[in-house]
């Protein structure tokens, strides 16, 4: 450690390019300095003055950014600068040639499709928030403004600071008493459904009075009215809040399928987007409760120390976390998916918008569905098109305020990290499929795999990919269709014979 206090600005440059690639905050760095020991971490200001290279940086301090960044410590002395940027992101695909997406042609060919897949209009509104939530990584900057200007970024916030809120905005809480309801959703099953809260124009809200036991979901639904009041002068056009049924309400019983878009159905998927955008940076807004994850190491429990409901806490670290390649599910057994969102690309379990009654098993959250544990932690190679990927997941099962069982899934894509700390992701991919396929099931991560992935996870700071890192990793499959993980099943190759046809002549007039 001799050198330690030569090349100040070298050192600083370092620091601050490490922190950037991982998009980090002097004040995130900070919290996670204070985290290792309190006693020595440094200030943001005394960060800011050592990245610039206007303080030197002691000994104990270096071992602990060493710690934080998962280098060694010689690295901050090594005087090459070379640091991975962050690779840039193609999104979506060309749409060639564009005369065939000209708004005529589509405005008549997506009717015709919804009928013919029996996609309902409602089902398509919501697609398309989630096309545009995925683009845009769940960033949302404009209500995040909104949301803490009207709640002062109060954090955890208390159900009576939410009523006082609504009190400001001179907003009405009535209650009434309703027990859950059988109806039949889009897909044709049965569902119990309660519903929860409806705002009533012009200022007035109207809870069950079965929330007064779970305030973290009351807390939830008023924070939605809220956001309605102030993103939509509280017209009114909001679907109710209910549990267990289809997103933006239940249908009624018997309710006939309309497979035409409705410029209703845009408008109620959009404002039900944002008014519960809006709730969750309200009760978790972005700065307080990115540091409290940081404190709690990403504990996937701690919802319950802020007493907001799991499903809020899960969906806001996908938009408040440094890493933005995130996946959530909220799966309904034996395979309905509620809802999804997939940041980081990854392919959806459901092949189409119906019930699927025979999902890859090797899913966390499917496992979840008939297993006696309440929560588990997996790491997962995807197999898809002769390309791999690996994911982490945690997936908790839960009740909703209908008394429905239903697991909840988040993830990330861990190769990405991977490259972006210079780690061959294909070949450690390849690596650890290898493994499984010789043992012909899940299998434990070998040690030099393991040093790898463990210092990704101590980097990032998720407790339940590190505890993943320790539990025997499986293959998965992107839909049940053609699953390559299910036990004795023949492949069948997918040829087509007029390709076949094609071939012979030309092969015929080669010859």
């Amino acid at each position: 450690m001799k050198n330690t206090l030569r090349n100040t600005h070298f050192i600083g440059y370092k620091i601050r390019q490490m922190r950037k690639v991982l998009g980090m905050t002097l004040e995130d760095l900070s919290v996670r300095c204070i985290q290792i020991d309190s006693s020595i971490a440094p200030s943001v200001s005394y960060l800011s003055l050592i990245e610039t290279g206007y303080r030197k940086p002691s000994e104990k301090l270096i071992k602990m950014l060493a710690s934080v960044f998962q280098k060694d410590v010689n690295w901050f002395l090594d005087e090459t600068i070379k640091i991975e940027k962050d690779p840039s992101e193609n999104l979506g695909f060309s749409l060639e040639p564009k005369f065939l997406f000209s708004k005529e042609l589509l405005s008549k060919s997506i009717p015709t499709l919804l009928s013919q897949t029996g996609t309902s209009g409602r089902q398509f509104a919501h697609l398309l928030i989630r096309a545009y939530q995925e683009k845009n990584r769940n960033q949302f900057h404009n209500i995040e403004k909104m949301a803490d200007s009207i709640g002062k970024k109060i954090f955890p916030i208390t159900l009576n600071e939410i009523k006082n809120i609504c009190k400001k905005l001179d907003i009405k809480i009535k209650t009434f008493n309703k027990n859950p309801l059988k109806t039949i959703d889009d897909s044709g099953r049965e569902i119990t459904t309660l519903v929860r809260s409806f705002y009533d124009y012009p200022n007035t809200i109207y809870i069950n009075k079965k929330l007064e036991k779970e305030p973290a979901r009351l807390k939830y639904d008023l924070a939605t009215m809220i956001g309605h009041k102030i993103l939509h002068n509280g017209d009114g056009l909001l679907s109710i809040n209910a549990s267990g049924g289809e997103l933006g309400g239940s249908p009624r019983p018997f309710e006939t399928k309309s497979e035409q878009i409705h410029q209703k159905d845009i408008l109620y998927a959009w404002r039900d987007f944002e008014s519960s955008y809006f709730a969750g940076a309200l009760l978790c807004p972005k700065l307080p409760f990115r540091y409290f994850l940081l404190r709690e190491a990403y504990n996937i429990n701690s919802y319950k120390k802020i007493h907001v409901t799991p499903g809020v806490y899960m969906r806001r670290i996908t938009s408040v976390s440094n890493h933005k390649e995130w996946h959530y599910f909220d799966i309904y057994p034996p395979g309905y998916l509620r809802t999804s969102y997939r940041g980081d690309d990854i392919p959806s379990p459901w092949g189409n918008m119906h019930i699927v009654t025979n999902p890859c098993k090797n899913w966390s959250m499917f496992n979840l569905i008939s297993s006696k544990k309440k929560e588990i932690n997996q790491l997962s190679i995807m197999t898809d098109k002769n390309k791999k990927e690996l994911y982490s997941s945690t997936a908790l099962k839960i009740k909703d305020a209908a008394n429905n069982s239903h697991i909840l899934s988040l993830g990330f894509n861990v190769g990405s990290l991977l490259e972006k700390h210079n780690i061959d992701s294909e070949e450690l991919i390849e690596n650890l499929a290898s493994v499984i396929k010789k043992n012909k099931k899940a299998s434990l991560v070998k040690e030099n795999i393991k040093k790898d992935l463990l210092r990704i996870g101590h980097l990032v700071n998720i407790s339940w990919f590190i505890q993943a890192i320790d539990r025997p990793v499986n293959i998965i499959c992107p839909t049940s269709e053609n699953c390559q993980c299910i036990p004795n099943k023949k492949s069948v190759k997918k040829i087509s014979w007029l390709n076949e046809v094609k071939d012979q002549i030309i092969s015929r007039n080669q010859g």
